[in-house]
């Protein structure tokens, strides 16, 4: 048995794991990551060619999947996937929840049907597939759940408020959690991995009112550097984790000057979001009904995006870091004591 940071793991059984929203994005690459090490996968998404594709590469790469197609807005859907997850792999050991969709578009373009539906998806999948997993693990007292966040979680930006405000929803509803868990001194765990932008397809299939084609605000990290901090975060007992400096100073400059980075935000947060290129209004969006193709991991921004981030390098190390400056303060002091001792001698 191995032990990482109150984390257990049977090297004689192969992880379980489900991850919904895994057919692009940071979910396959996500599902990739977990393959890597062997583990045993139930991919939940709504296109199932994409589900296959994603099944393919991780039996490639040496893990297992099922193919489970739904929409995570329906809640007996997911809970009847995991009991399948259950029946094909055995319990599973970690949920990592992840799909989403949202809308690029001024508030007072909206419609009452944008948000409820982003909220189905991007919030209540969260929380369906919390309590699909939470019926498993907590009978058993063993599990980790990841959800899938971002630094708009705390700082939200103008053209997504449906998306900004999914993921506060998210960050309540997994604090209230944890502190159950705590209370409960339950052996189930959640954490949320906050992101910053990354390349994914979402932004050549979202639904957008913007005159111009979407991007992620620069910087901009590829979907595997989120990838490894699931992984990282689903096998370390954190229970939150910001991915990128990006997040770090979004989040910390929104608890110190959250009034300026509106001002800030109102004159910078509609360009940096769009490209030069004009949107298709016509193009089709995957908002109600999944988009045909095959697009993998990547969106159209590889030759602008970070395959790394020192931060989560340092944050995966900080143990090392720890005990390292420990020991050298220990040996500060010790050679301090000895000068001082021949000086007054």
């Amino acid at each position: 048995m191995e032990r990482k940071e109150g984390f257990v793991r049977d090297e004689q059984r192969r992880e379980v794991v489900v991850i919904t929203g895994s057919s692009a994005g940071v979910g396959r690459a996500t599902a990739q990551e977990f393959a890597r090490h062997g583990a045993r996968i139930g991919l939940i998404a709504r296109n199932k060619e994409r589900l296959e594709a994603a099944k393919r590469e991780i039996e490639a790469l040496g893990g297992e999947a099922l193919v489970l197609p739904l929409d995570v807005a329906d809640a007996k859907k997911v809970d009847d996937a995991a009991a399948q997850v259950d029946m094909a792999f055995g319990p599973i050991d970690i949920w990592v929840n992840n799909a989403m969709v949202t809308v690029f578009s001024p508030v007072k373009e909206m419609t009452a049907d944008d948000y409820r539906r982003v909220t189905e998806v991007t919030y209540l999948g969260v929380v369906n597939g919390t309590l699909a997993a939470l019926n498993r693990m907590l009978p058993r007292n063993r599990g980790k759940i990841v959800q899938v966040g971002s630094a708009l979680a705390y700082r939200a930006i103008p053209l997504q408020s449906a998306y900004c405000a999914a993921k506060h929803a998210i960050q309540g509803f997994t604090e209230s959690l944890r502190s159950e868990l705590y209370h409960d001194k339950s052996q189930v765990s959640v954490t949320m991995v906050q992101m910053p932008a990354l390349n994914t397809p979402q932004f050549d299939w979202t639904k957008s009112r913007m005159p111009h084609r979407a991007q992620p605000v620069p910087p901009i990290f590829q979907p595997e550097v989120a990838a490894r901090a699931i992984y990282w975060a689903a096998h370390n007992n954190r229970p939150e984790l910001y991915v990128g400096f990006p997040s770090e100073k979004a989040i910390w400059a929104n608890r110190v000057m959250p009034r300026l980075l509106d001002r800030y935000l109102a004159r910078s947060g509609f360009a940096s979001q769009q490209t030069s290129e004009p949107e298709d209004p016509n193009r089709p969006n995957n908002l109600y009904e999944s988009v045909d193709g095959d697009y993998g991991a990547h969106g159209r921004f590889d030759a602008r995006s970070s395959g790394s981030s020192q931060m989560l390098w340092a944050t995966e190390r900080r143990g090392r870091f720890a005990i390292g400056a420990i020991a050298a303060t220990l040996t500060g002091a010790l050679l301090f004591s000895r000068l001082n001792g021949k000086g007054s001698r």
